[in-house]
């Protein structure tokens, strides 16, 4: 799903649209309630998502070192016995 399509779903959950080309300009409402998003909010929205991502990669990243390190083997060692 693309961030536009992620963004728009976090602002309008029940809406169905389409659009071309990730491209604000090009949305198609099929069902709205309300008004439609402005371009500045989707990009207030992209950004949020945006920084929730990274912040989970950096959890999962965290929580991996941490369990490797309380087994005490290192990521090499973990890929060759998981294959």
């Amino acid at each position: 799903m693309t961030y536009l399509a992620k963004a728009i779903k976090r602002l309008k959950p029940d809406a169905e649209f389409s659009f071309t080309d990730d491209d604000y300009s090009t949305i198609k409402w099929d069902v709205l309630d309300g008004d439609a998003p402005t371009q500045k909010e989707i990009d207030a929205a992209i950004k949020e998502i945006k920084a929730d991502e990274l912040a989970k990669a950096e959890t999962k990243a965290t929580a991996k070192a941490a369990l490797l390190n309380k087994l005490g083997i290192s990521e090499a060692e973990a890929k060759l016995l998981l294959g």
